[in-house]
């Protein structure tokens, strides 16, 4: 059974907490303890039904303000399908929280108020998709129950959204009417909108296919620990443990250990206590390879048939996630996988208004700005560009100062 990683997205009251707590109650995914809460709660809906958004709300202190402000993990499960959801913040200044909730994710989810159709901020949450390039898209145009289920004015929304997703150039877009606080088109199909013949929200996720966005020809994997027992049984033990980002290895792949360059196969793939003909993203495995190499944490095992980027000389989107602004004086610490290096900020090429689009110079980057830079790094880093490969196509930057994670890097070119 897959597991599909999705995260939802949309303005503050845009019924995102209602929305997964609807998929939870619907699909039987809550414990009893907390169906027993539900039950006894306080907060109830207009018109006395369970307000469903408990179930992913935050601290008391958060829900009394109305927003959440953390990314809230849940998990569930069909007869079809695993799923992990994060819900995301949308309030403007938590940009860098949905980052890190999208980061992973494969599917995104986007809410549209239908009683204001394509906000300001319905543009900010698409172009974070566009630049996570997240492949499949869910608009759910919410609140539908409001509009007396009007189907001219779905229609209008979707028109308009499909003007920007052009602009985007989003791809597998997916359009569906929904109320998640009646529950309609969420789980079932609702009686209320017979004008409706897609699928509804589960259905979809059930069906949709990402196992296309597993599959990689980029084999990846960064060294995380070089074993060597060096006891009496195991005196020629060499096995270089990591997880692997992306692709597959199989024994007797030729592969090349970067940044060394050197050549050689996988004589043997250990899993714990088996041994695998081959491995896959997603798992941490033992690699062992046919001749003796000097390898350590931080270096890469790649298939020898593509072959990683090579660069100190990076240009790459960033999104600033520190209430310090960038310092282009300051040496950063730049962590891709298990290589870390030290690194500058060389130019800021641009910054993105995120809720119109546009770019426009800068000589700085404050909590939540979006744009490109050109980094350069001390040590030569192996990667893909993040169109190629997620996996292995993004890093973080950390400020040695304090040991604080500060940005999130995109790869998108090399320079030299």
């Amino acid at each position: 059974m897959n597991i599909l990683k999705f995260f939802t997205a949309g303005s503050v009251d845009d019924g995102k907490s209602t929305l997964i707590g609807r998929l939870l109650y619907d699909t039987n995914s809550i414990l009893l303890d907390q169906l027993e809460a539900l039950q006894t709660s306080n907060r109830k809906n207009d018109d006395g039904t369970i307000d469903l958004a408990i179930l992913t709300d935050g601290l008391r202190a958060e829900r009394e303000q109305g927003i959440t402000i953390d990314v809230a993990y849940k998990y569930f499960q069909t007869d079809k399908r695993k799923f992990i959801i994060a819900d995301t913040p949308g309030h403007i200044q938590y940009t860098r929280n949905m980052i890190t909730g999208a980061s992973t994710a494969n599917l995104a989810i986007i809410l549209v108020d239908a009683r204001n159709g394509v906000v300001e901020q319905t543009i900010r949450h698409s172009y974070l998709v566009s630049l996570l390039e997240i492949k499949h898209i869910v608009v759910c145009i919410n609140k539908m129950d409001m509009i007396d289920y009007n189907e001219n004015k779905f229609n209008e929304i979707v028109e308009k959204y499909k003007k920007l997703a052009e602009k985007l150039q989003l791809k597998n877009v997916q359009y569906i009417p929904i109320s998640a606080l009646k529950g309609d088109n969420v789980v079932q199909n609702s009686l209320n909108m017979s004008w409706y013949k897609g699928e509804s929200l589960l259905n979809f996720l059930e069906e949709v296919n990402t196992e296309n966005l597993e599959q990689s020809p980029l084999a990846r994997m960064s060294v995380q620990w070089v074993i060597r027992p060096q006891t009496e049984k195991l005196h020629d033990y060499r096995g270089y443990a990591g997880r692997i980002q992306s692709g597959t290895f199989k024994v007797n792949d030729e592969i090349m250990v970067v940044p060394s360059g050197v050549r050689t196969k996988i004589d043997k793939i250990e899993f714990f206590d088996a041994q695998l003909q081959e491995a896959h993203a997603g798992q941490s495995v033992i690699i062992h390879l046919k001749d003796n190499v000097d390898m350590s944490r931080g270096d890469s095992i790649v298939n020898a048939s593509n072959l990683t980027v090579d660069s100190k000389l990076i240009e790459a989107d960033l999104c600033w996630m520190d209430n310090k602004p960038l310092d282009t004086s300051v040496t950063y610490l730049i962590q891709h996988n298990s290589k870390t290096a030290r690194c500058k900020i060389n130019e800021i090429l641009h910054k993105v208004d995120i809720n119109t689009l546009d770019k426009f110079s800068a000589d700085n980057f404050s909590l939540n700005d979006i744009g490109r830079v050109i980094l350069k790094t001390a040590d030569l880093l192996a990667f893909d560009l993040y169109n190629d490969n997620r996996a292995n196509g993004s890093a973080i930057l950390i400020d040695s100062r304090s040991n604080l994670t500060v940005g999130a890097l995109m790869f998108r070119a090399t320079l030299d």
